[in-house]
């Protein structure tokens, strides 16, 4: 039995999924999503409000301030929620509709920037907005996930780890890159082990990080227009980059077996796929990190109508599309009839 007090004394941390019958390549996903925030950024959020606390920067009567897309707020929601801070999240339109309503269930104050950035994101935007607010009030405590040592020092102590644990004969590791906190805590992980262990950094095409040309992006979460500072790219051994349909297309494979993950771990399962297409084989063992779960996305990702609307109709054709409703009924007599929107009724059978 497992009992708690506060919700961020939980996170499953040794969930697998073998994809092998779903990709017919050998992959193990590790799923970061099932704690009470959703995923993978419970420990660096729970890691930097403790940091925070541990300096004195945090204390009774200080307003948490944080930029961020989606799954971070929502975890720092959940913590000062927990601990008594107020917290106020600067985002953007990209953010999912279902996290915003989150923060605001978990008591937080969103705020949501629409003026693009020069590299045609809302990063600097966000940032500019944290900055002005962090001046005006010395009760604000930035964080800073984009440069704050704990992003990254969390998974140095826990999600490298806990992969090497799991799979003592890994050979390569594929981490999404948005703040890159989980990417270098990973990536300084396996640099200091006996083992070589090839990390792979997966991003998002049109992101600025590893110098690709800005485009616009629609899924929240992986990415950026503005370059992190945490990035050391000396640590990373490869990069790939994953246009937006094939991030939605792996979406919608792994649904189609059941397994409903988040827009950034589509990305990742796209980009370890291509990766291990070109350069794996039977003998390679890999292990990609699924930050999140899907029912954050089912008004985006998983819509029809948003796939239509940012993606066209063709993309939106080409994804699993709902069934058309039934009503069952059991009638007195005990007769199971379906009856069918606009057409007749059909006797299915007697109990």
């Amino acid at each position: 039995m497992t009992v708690i007090s506060a919700p961020e004394d939980f996170n499953t941390d040794d969930l697998y999924v073998d994809l092998t019958g779903v990709l017919g390549l050998s992959l193990y996903l590790k799923c970061e999503g099932f704690n009470f925030a959703g995923s993978v950024k419970l420990k660096a959020a729970l890691g930097m409000v403790t940091d925070a606390e541990r300096r004195g920067l945090l204390r009774r009567g200080s307003v948490l301030v944080e930029s961020s897309s989606g799954n971070l707020g929502v975890a720092l929601a959940m913590i000062a929620a927990s601990r008594g801070y107020r917290f106020v999240c600067v985002t953007d339109p990209r953010c999912n509709p279902a996290t915003h309503r989150l923060m605001e269930a978990l008591g937080a104050e969103v705020r949501v920037v629409d003026t693009p950035d020069a590299a045609g994101g809302f990063l600097a935007t966000r940032i500019a907005l944290v900055r002005s607010l962090v001046a005006g009030d010395d009760r604000y405590v930035w964080l800073n996930q984009y440069a704050n040592p704990e992003n990254q020092g969390s998974h140095l102590v826990t999600t490298g780890p806990e992969i090497e644990a799991a799979f003592p004969q890994l050979d390569v590791v594929f981490v999404g890159a948005g703040t890159t906190g989980t990417l270098m805590g990973c990536a300084r992980y396996f640099r200091s082990r006996p083992r070589p262990v090839r990390v792979v950094a997966v991003d998002a095409a049109g992101s600025v990080t590893f110098g690709d040309r800005p485009t616009p992006r629609m899924i929240p979460g992986l990415g950026t227009s503005v370059r992190p500072e945490a990035l050391d790219e000396s640590y990373i051994d490869d990069v790939v980059h994953v246009a937006e349909p094939d991030t939605l297309e792996a979406c919608h494979a792994l649904a189609r077996r059941g397994f409903l993950f988040g827009g950034s771990t589509g990305t990742v399962v796209a980009g370890a796929a291509d990766w291990l297409r070109r350069h794996g084989d039977a003998t390679t063992t890999a292990v990609a990190l699924a930050p999140d779960l899907g029912e954050r996305y089912l008004d985006t990702v998983y819509r029809p109508s948003w796939l239509a609307e940012h993606f066209g109709p063709e993309t939106a054709a080409g994804m699993p599309q709902p069934r058309e409703a039934t009503i069952t009924e059991v009638t007195p007599a005990g007769v199971v009839t379906e009856i069918l929107p606009g057409g007749p009724a059909l006797v299915a059978g007697s109990r």
